[in-house]
């Protein structure tokens, strides 16, 4: 997909030798429930993380060498154990197919994914399935395996990182396999989320969670995004990016592009099947649109959702034959819907929130992405009713 060419003029007037504290250190950034705001009726989980979820582990390789390597490497990985034998029941939804997916097919076919979900740029999905394989191959029990669907998706870092280097190696995708971890994630500038930029402003990984009451079943959502797409940004129904003057269309000359893409990954306990998930996967876009997406052309917007739950997880004794699996029925998943929306459109905001300021040569001059003033954030937040 095209990269998402920061407004250089617009950046370049941004430029200070002195960046606010609150810009240097992701770690004192604020997430959005830092600031009083919550988003939505129901209540995150302990982490408000995709890792809540549990059994699912996130790792994160994060390139920052040098004027121009501005990128890195995301794996959500659904279970801890091997995930090609113990294979979960998953789907894809594609709001705008701008993209390159790998894996996507099969998981349409199947209705399962049997790897890590990796994210990385877009010229490096060839490693982010190198990566895949070699792990899979190396699992023990996994000696005869000839066929491996490796799932990996991607967004363009081009305006912030040298992205014809495909610096990202196999090598990377596989210790950020190896180094996943249930516990805290990483969010920001990191991993997959290095070089992107999202409404104009440093984007990068961001996660939220949602929890059921037990009335409702009391299961847990997770969403984990990598933001690299434009519009309007809105906060909580506050109309940030047009109060801030840093919007999609605001003159006819597009200084603001709205191309770039998001990755989207859904976790839920919940026992669904692959039916439900790619219903649960298209609410997910709700979320997207609440944040002010454009969702333009040259945007590729994916999301991805899987079930954890044992009681429907595909292991070889439920492959060897008929099996009798549980399905949440129909009329029970409003509630999820809900879910996953309000943790989309969170965790798009806490990857802006939790963005640091982000500077590079990759496209051939100094370029510095701003991360969101926080102190303006605050104030228009607080302004608003």
């Amino acid at each position: 997909m095209p990269p998402r060419l920061p407004l250089v003029l617009a950046a370049l007037s941004l430029m200070s030798s002195a960046l606010p504290a609150s810009a240097q250190n992701a770690e004192q950034r604020p997430r959005l429930r830092d600031l009083g705001r919550e988003i939505g009726l129901l209540s995150p989980g302990p982490l408000n993380a995709i890792t809540d979820v549990a059994g699912v582990r996130v790792g994160q390789v994060t390139l920052r060498e040098g004027d121009n390597i501005r990128t890195g490497v995301t794996a959500v990985l659904p279970h801890g154990g091997n995930l090609f034998q113990d294979k979960v029941p998953a789907a894809v939804s594609v709001a705008n197919g701008f993209g390159k997916l790998a894996g996507v097919t099969q998981i349409r076919a199947l209705g399962e994914i049997e790897s890590p979900v990796v994210l990385t740029n877009t010229l490096s999905v060839a490693q982010g399935i190198e990566g895949v394989l070699d792990w899979t191959l190396a699992q023990p029990g996994n000696e005869q395996v000839r066929s491996v669907n490796a799932v990996v998706g991607e967004t363009n870092d081009g305006g912030l990182n040298d992205i014809r280097g495909r610096h990202v190696r196999a090598a990377h995708v596989l210790q950020a396999i190896r180094d996943a971890r249930s516990g805290p994630v990483e969010e920001g500038a990191v991993g997959a989320g290095t070089g992107t930029i999202a409404f104009g402003f440093k984007g990068g990984i961001g996660t939220s969670s949602r929890r059921l009451p037990e009335g409702l079943g009391g299961f847990t959502v997770g969403v984990l995004v990598q933001s690299n797409f434009g519009g309007a940004l809105t906060i909580d129904g506050v109309p940030i990016g047009v109060l801030l003057g840093r919007y999609y269309l605001r003159d006819e000359l597009e200084k603001e592009r709205a191309d770039g893409s998001i990755m989207i990954v859904v976790a839920t306990d919940a026992p669904l099947s692959d039916r439900n998930l790619e219903r649960l996967a298209d609410r997910a876009f709700a979320g997207l649109a609440r944040t002010g997406a454009a969702f333009s052309n040259g945007s590729g917007d994916y999301a991805i959702a899987f079930s954890t739950a044992e009681s429907v997880r595909r292991t070889p004794e439920r492959r060897s034959g008929a099996a009798t699996v549980i399905d949440w029925p129909n009329d029970r998943m409003s509630p999820l819907f809900v879910a996953v929306a309000e943790a989309t459109e969170e965790a798009i905001i806490n990857s802006l929130l939790k963005a640091t300021t982000t500077t590079s040569t990759a496209i051939g001059e100094p370029v510095t992405v701003e991360a969101l003033d926080m102190e303006a954030v605050r104030r228009l937040l607080a302004a608003a009713p």
